[in-house]
């Protein structure tokens, strides 16, 4: 079976037609001479294959002769550009609430692109990945729009309480750096990730953010929308590709086989035949998804065991060992020890 490509919303794209007019290139005109259909002008919901999403990019750095644009496009983008999500995010009864929300639908705002958050007493952390292999200049463009735009996201809902920011991206640094330095209150370092990507870590509990339009009603039906959209993304065929990356982007705890499959507005049972079909189950991706987590929390070194059992829906933390022991064969506190060790 042919695997469909994957395709993005072009709004997101779009905002940067003032930007770009202000440097004389028109984003219309580039995307007519690129082949591409004068319909993602004019459709709200249009979108495009990610291929011809980094020939644009490609196309309109050349013109403009910036480097900036990500920068620029990511401080243009508020919560309520993210359509339902935003909604979504706006309704819900706190910051550490929005932020979990944004993480469980973020396929609907940027499908190129996965986003984990977890968080604790004193800290959230939001931490972005590529889905989709791109380009340098693709993928610095990327990661500079989505931290801006999540730093924006964080600012608008909290507001003069916006606590303090570290920004880590995993490209080297831009020849824009000093617009960086224009961010107050936020810290930013490049080239620090292993993996491509960007995290941005507040230091602060977020459930300490109350949103002023929480509205439960409003949160109930944005999630509604949400999870018909997700259906309709997944395609109801690839149900262990779906299943993997739902599970790797709700962060804290992970969904239970009953609420995926409440997701697709189908029953448990049904979705685990698929799965079966497709050669795995629900417990052995779900058990594969929470050990690569429990390593990378555990690597990252910024929560205690406890915490990252937490994190993970363990309620005892003597069974996070345990379950931790027998796919390591080590216990997370030696595997701590070991990465640490490796990274000297």
């Amino acid at each position: 079976m042919t695997r469909r490509e994957l395709r993005v919303p072009v709004r997101y794209y779009l905002r940067l037609a003032d930007v770009l007019a202000r440097r004389g290139v028109d984003i219309a005109q580039v995307i007519r001479e690129l082949g591409l259909p004068a319909s993602l002008l004019t459709e709200a919901d249009a979108t495009l294959k990610f291929t011809d999403v980094e020939k644009l990019i490609e196309r309109l750095n050349a013109l403009s002769g910036r480097s900036d644009l990500g920068f620029d496009l990511g401080q243009l983008l508020s919560v309520g550009t993210h359509s339902f999500v935003g909604f979504g995010m706006l309704s819900s009864p706190n910051l550490e609430r929005a932020l979990s929300f944004v993480a469980r639908y973020f396929r609907l705002v940027m499908p190129s692109f996965r986003l984990r958050y977890h968080g604790g007493a004193d800290f959230a952390e939001l931490h972005f990945t590529p889905t989709v292999a791109m380009g340098r200049t693709c993928l610095a463009f990327h990661l500079e729009t989505i931290a801006m735009a999540a730093l924006r996201d964080v600012r608008d809902m909290a507001g003069e309480r916006t606590p303090h920011c570290r920004i880590f991206l995993s490209v080297p640094e831009p020849a824009h750096l000093p617009r960086y330095g224009e961010l107050r209150g936020v810290e930013v370092q490049f080239g620090t990730e292993r993996v491509p990507g960007v995290r941005l870590r507040f230091d602060a509990d977020l459930r300490a953010y109350p949103l002023v339009m929480a509205d439960p009603n409003a949160l109930k039906v944005a999630e509604e929308r949400c999870r018909t959209l997700v259906a309709q993304v997944a395609g109801v065929r690839q149900f262990k590709e779906w299943v993997t990356m739902t599970l790797r982007e709700v962060g804290e705890g992970l969904p239970s086989l009953a609420e995926l499959a409440g997701m697709l507005n189908i029953s448990t049972r049904t979705l685990n035949r698929y799965l079966e079909r497709e050669g795995t189950s629900f417990r052995e991706l779900s058990g594969r998804i929470q050990y690569e987590l429990a390593c990378e929390r555990l690597a990252a070194g910024g929560m205690t065991v406890t915490e990252v059992a937490y994190s993970l829906g363990f309620a005892d933390p003597a069974n996070f060992t345990r379950a931790f022991r027998e796919r390591a064969h080590c216990s997370p506190r030696e595997y701590r020890q070991r990465t640490l060790q490796q990274d000297r």
